[in-house]
């Protein structure tokens, strides 16, 4: 067995022995007077992006009504990998949570680590909020193009001509392109950076024409008129621009990228803590003055129980590791 592994049998068999030797009832009771000490909020990634601003909006609400404080760590490196194996390495008593979040979802596709399995070593909390994506293009790089049929269209007429930009290697936006392009049935050649502010840079100079962005990087861009919107990559349109079509009404029903994110806690936790937090996420999310300030910062708070969030993860992992295999892409 090897080292990790035992690590995590021996803590799943600590809590196992432990919940054996409480008494009859205990566990409500333990669940009534949780929490009794800060609880830490481990966001993958570093601070100012979109997984922990909306960790931020949420932490904040939980620490208002969970009257302990909700104290956001910042643990970024390898697509969120670090600071999950972390977490799933941490006590299962509801102290220490992951934001989850789509990149580190797919992550173990791209790059091999076997530090943790997500559907083994965590248990769903619930989905917090969804992560819109939207196809933009440089209007004075590509000035007649002003829908996805116009897009594809002169991307057929010099096949392998064009370029676009994500984030980077395997990143969702590079991810959600390259399934438009075997669904489109068009060739255009990626050209990845380290990070969306670099991308949306060299989109904006008219480096590179296209680009599938999260909403946050492209929103200021877009009500600027620097960028123009010609799709949005979810299932249905999205306030933050109501008139831009998804990519479903241009041609490809059923088609949806959307990133997302939500709460996790380490396997073993007990049901009552998940059910407190789950119902907590729940009431902080209904929140209008939340909901605002998310949608402010380029999310939308989209609760969902913990069966539903780990129907969603199964299923976008499925979904998006065929792309990965099929396309071959590896990590950064």
């Amino acid at each position: 067995m090897q080292k990790t592994n035992r690590r995590q049998f021996v803590r799943r068999l600590g809590a196992a022995a432990l919940g054996a030797m409480l008494p009859l009832g205990a566990a409500p009771v333990l669940a009534q007077s949780y929490p009794a000490k800060p609880i830490r909020l481990v966001v993958p990634f570093p601070p100012g992006g979109p997984t922990d601003t909306a960790a931020r909006i949420i932490g904040q609400k939980l620490s208002e009504t969970m009257g302990q404080p909700v104290v956001v760590d910042n643990r970024p490196g390898a697509s969120g990998t670090i600071g999950a194996e972390a977490v799933a390495k941490s006590a299962p008593d509801g102290y220490t949570l992951l934001m989850l979040a789509t990149p580190t979802l797919l992550a173990p596709h791209l790059i091999p680590r076997k530090g943790y399995d997500l559907f083994k070593d965590f248990t769903p909390v619930g989905a917090a909020y969804d992560l819109p994506i939207v196809m933009v293009v440089n209007p004075q790089a590509l000035p007649d193009v002003h829908s996805l049929q116009d897009y594809m269209a002169r991307a057929k007429a010099k096949p392998g001509a064009m370029n676009y930009t994500s984030a980077g290697n395997g990143s969702f936006g590079h991810l959600s392109t390259e399934l438009l392009k075997s669904l489109g049935h068009f060739d255009v050649q990626h050209v990845p950076y380290k990070g969306s502010a670099p991308a949306i840079s060299d989109l904006l100079a008219g480096q590179v024409p296209m680009m599938f962005s999260d909403m946050i990087a492209a929103l200021p861009h877009i009500k600027a008129g620097k960028l123009r919107p010609i799709a949005v990559g979810s299932a249905r349109r999205v306030s933050f621009t109501p008139d831009v079509k998804t990519v479903a009404e241009q041609g490809f029903p059923g088609f949806d990228a959307t990133a997302w994110g939500g709460l996790l806690a380490p396997a073993g936790t007990s049901k009552e803590i998940v059910g407190r937090l789950s119902a907590e996420l729940k009431a902080t999310l209904a929140d209008p003055t939340v909901q605002d300030k998310m949608l402010k910062a380029g999310t939308v708070a989209s609760y969902q129980v913990p069966e539903q969030m780990s129907a969603r993860m199964r299923a976008d992992d499925r979904k998006w590791g065929k792309v990965i295999q099929d396309n071959g892409i590896r990590g950064d």
